[in-house]
């Protein structure tokens, strides 16, 4: 099986690393008990922009496999403007891993904050929904 590895610098927290994938606002319908928004909300959105992320660079339907090392750094409050940013870790045969950071803008601030990230693995799947082999052009896929 031949694997691309791609090695991104740590994250300083200063500033995103990747694509920006996804936007939105989080509401308060997305609340948890406590008032703060769900992390459910917030993976599933991580989940949304990585899928949107892996299927442009797999040029294929992708489905998520795995998640893993997620950090959960700061909390999300109802108004936060929240973006997700997508970095191309690794590309297998028929997978791919993708580091997902999820910034906020709160109100009334002008500078994002780091609040999530994780590696989220996606298939590259046929139109019955079989794995099939990520499409390559030419030069190794890098981001």
């Amino acid at each position: 099986m031949t694997e691309t590895q791609i090695h991104a610098p740590p994250n300083t927290e200063t500033e995103p690393r990747g694509e920006l994938c996804i936007r939105t606002l989080a509401m308060p319908a997305d609340t948890n008990a406590n008032g703060d928004i769900f992390g459910g909300w917030l993976l599933s959105q991580m989940d949304i922009g990585g899928g949107v992320a892996a299927s442009k660079i797999a040029k294929s339907r992708t489905v998520t496999v795995a998640i893993e090392a997620m950090n959960f750094r700061k909390a999300v409050y109802v108004g936060d403007l929240v973006s997700v940013y997508a970095n191309l870790v690794r590309v297998g045969r028929t997978s791919l891993t993708v580091h997902l950071e999820a910034w906020v803008v709160r109100r009334q601030e002008m500078q994002q904050i780091l609040v999530t990230d994780g590696n989220f693995t996606y298939v590259s799947i046929d139109d019955e929904g079989r794995p099939q082999a990520i499409k390559r052009e030419g030069a190794p896929i890098a981001t």
